[in-house]
């Protein structure tokens, strides 16, 4: 009888996760990207609590670059090429991004911020599929989710490594090369880490995945 009750119950619960999964799907998404940006405010206060010491890197001594970020040029989702200088006198964030990524709901609180400040800020997002495989879309399926899922209207760029070895991408290269940037040696630890150079190609801050993009020290950033 007891074995009976035990296996009612596993069943019903079973079918209950399988039904809450289901409904939880959305359309023109995975359901396990369903499923993570459903939980992503868990996501997020689970991982600031354990990051929130090395959540920020900031350029204290407002040191210089050796090399302009603004010599870099670089390749957009549609194969273009362009040149940084196009953004100077603006902020410059750019943030390497991924699709099946437990904070990819980042997404949408990146272009709230783009859309609040785009006067004075642009976003650079730089796709990567350098941590557990979580990238591993095409550029076009790349494109398409960013824009059905989180409405992304700032610029997408090619999918490339922002990870440290020969293949990193130039303007990755620059933000992770204290000989290139000035000051900071750190690479991406996960994805939507957040570099932040100001209107005269200064890397001012990196903002770990744990700090969301609406954060008052972001945001402060942005607007001083």
């Amino acid at each position: 009888m007891l074995k009976n009750k035990w296996i009612k119950k596993v069943i019903i619960t079973g079918l209950t996760v399988a039904v809450a999964l289901f409904f939880l799907k959305q359309k023109n998404m995975t359901l396990k990207q369903s499923v993570l940006k459903n939980f992503y405010a868990v996501i997020m206060w689970g991982s600031h609590l354990a990051n929130k010491k090395n959540a920020v890197l900031e350029n204290v001594n407002n040191a210089a670059p050796s090399q302009s970020l603004y010599a870099l040029t670089v390749t957009d989702n549609s194969g273009k090429r362009f040149s940084l200088v196009q953004y100077k006198g603006k902020k410059i964030m750019l943030v390497n991004t991924a699709s099946d990524c437990g904070f990819t709901a980042q997404y949408a609180e990146l272009e709230k911020l783009y859309q609040q400040h785009k006067e004075k800020l642009i976003i650079l997002a730089f796709p990567a599929n350098d941590f557990k495989q979580q990238e591993k879309g095409t550029d076009a399926d790349i494109a398409e989710f960013c824009k059905i899922n989180y409405g992304v209207s700032f610029p997408i760029m090619q999918k490339s490594i922002v990870i440290k070895n020969n293949a990193q991408n130039e303007a990755f290269k620059w933000l992770t090369n204290s000989n290139l940037n000035g000051w900071n040696n750190t690479p991406p630890k996960w994805n939507f880490t957040k570099f932040l150079v100001n209107e005269n190609g200064i890397l001012t801050h990196v903002f770990a995945t744990s700090t969301s993009p609406l954060d008052k020290e972001v945001v402060t950033a942005v607007t001083k």
